[in-house]
């Protein structure tokens, strides 16, 4: 069949006339699988994996295995959120992802919801919080005061914003180099831990404290496996940029399996590696005195002081790269809020030379450089935290939607186990969110209070679209 009879099976629109109105504002196929795997690598592997390992621990009562069980299982988790999202990244791959398939699936307003959530917490409070951790991080080895801090977190939002304003080839590039920048120390540390490590860890799955009954043990898991997602958190991200990715419906699904498997081993094995160097005492002693970064001791116990200045600068290449693949990636979901008419007009343009949506790009670096003059990193971590977690919900469940909506769109790449897959994701996507109320009520209050707040945007653009119409 010609294009000039072809129908988009998710608008009912005729693809010739669809590609005579995008011809000169398309945006240019400029990342590969590996360019995929890094901006994805490069936002999930961030600070988390030097101290979230602490944090699963306390959680399952200090059993070494339960915690690494935490870890495959939260990676299992996000691997199931993954392929429901890489079969819509697939089947339809527009720039916006998230936003785009909840107002196909749902409605125009819950995409929109889901997309002003983002532009006004998520995305920004993400950058803010990445831009003030890395110099934090810096801190052990150069001393500084909390406005340096803030300044130099400007001055990072600023820097990355100037680089991805040239274009996804050249913020895609500097995600593939600190991707493999960052994997180096991380990946010297866990071999050197693995092959030099002389302790034998007890990796039974008996609770050192509490209950060890089955359904203690299974409550604890849920709760560790909770702490865990927290650092493959950003695995949604690919899909904004879909409309960039070459060869979508190949490069798309794969790189989104690629890295959460990739990522599972990385975070499994370097908790290992860990449990390896470091006796079970010390460890128990250094989390007991709120002592978090084990990574920095096991490095300093196999490499001396070099050591510890390595996993610092692994934590700071990590960061860097995940606050580059936020600024790319971001503002793709914004230009799709705008494209269904919802939200500022200058945020559907794309630059005529870089074609990428410089407005957005350019609003977010002001509210994100707001937000790190306002709050400090737990308020900015915590606020972050719940605000996402609705619409990742309502994504994965759009999987079932989709298929009842659009039963003639291609799938190139289909769910594993579907509808089983999908319902249980979702099944588990809503007991993290009733987790995260339990646990943070107040913090889970406001994350909710947004998407009212983006109701009231959404009418007042509604009544001007009508009011255009008339005129």
């Amino acid at each position: 069949m010609s294009i000039a009879n072809r129908v988009d099976p998710f608008t009912n629109t005729n693809q010739s006339a669809k590609a005579s109105h995008s011809r000169d504002s398309s945006f240019k196929k400029e990342i590969s699988l590996f360019g995929g795997v890094s901006i994805l690598g490069g936002i999930m592997v961030g600070s988390g994996i030097f101290y979230l390992g602490s944090y699963v621990l306390v959680r399952t009562r200090m059993s070494l295995g339960l915690a690494l069980l935490s870890w495959i299982i939260g990676g299992i988790v996000s691997l199931l959120g993954g392929i429901c999202y890489a079969e819509l990244g697939a089947s339809d791959p527009s720039a916006g992802g998230l936003t785009v398939y909840l107002s196909k699936a749902y409605s125009p307003i819950i995409g929109f919801l889901g997309g002003f959530n983002s532009w006004l917490i998520g995305g920004p409070g993400s950058i803010a919080a990445l831009a003030i951790a890395l110099p934090s991080a810096l801190t052990g080895l150069i001393p500084m005061g909390e406005w340096t801090i803030k300044i130099i977190a400007i001055g990072l939002i600023i820097g990355l914003t100037i680089v991805n304003y040239y274009g996804v080839k050249f913020g895609s590039k500097l995600q593939n180099l600190s991707m493999i920048a960052k994997l180096i120390p991380i990946g010297i540390i866990m071999v050197l831990g693995l092959l030099l490590g002389r302790v034998s860890p007890d990796l039974s799955f008996t609770p050192k404290t509490g209950s060890t009954s089955f359904g203690g043990i299974i409550s604890m898991i849920a709760f560790a496996v909770v702490a865990s997602l927290w650092a493959y958190e950003g695995w949604t991200n690919l899909n904004t940029v879909a409309e960039e990715v070459k060869n979508p419906k190949r490069n798309l699904p794969l790189a989104i399996i690629i890295s959460i498997v990739s990522i599972t081993a990385l975070y499994t094995l370097f908790n290992y590696s860990i449990y390896r160097v470091l006796p079970f005492a010390e460890i128990e002693s250094l989390i007991a005195n709120n002592e978090y970064y084990l990574g920095t001791y096991a490095a300093e116990r196999l490499l001396g002081r070099s050591g510890s200045t390595l996993v610092i600068i692994g934590m700071v290449i990590a960061m860097f790269g995940s606050l580059n693949g936020c600024i790319l990636a971001f503002p793709r979901m914004y230009y799709a809020m705008s494209q269904e008419g919802h939200f500022f007009d200058s945020f559907k343009k794309l630059h005529p030379v870089h074609k990428v949506p410089y407005a957005p790009l350019i609003v977010q670096c002001i509210l994100s450089i707001a937000l790190v003059l306002l709050r400090n990193l737990d308020q900015l971590t915590s606020l972050v935290v719940f605000s996402g977690m609705l619409f990742n919900t309502l994504g994965v469940y759009a999987v079932m939607i989709y298929r009842k909506k659009f039963p003639g769109a291609e799938r190139p790449y289909k769910v594993i186990g579907y509808p089983i897959t999908v319902i249980l994701t979702t099944l588990i996507f809503i007991g993290l969110m009733m987790n995260t109320f339990m646990e943070d009520p107040q913090t889970s209050l406001i994350g909710l209070s947004v998407p009212a707040i983006g109701s009231l945007f959404y009418i007042y653009f509604g009544k001007r679209n009508k009011a255009r119409q008339i005129l």
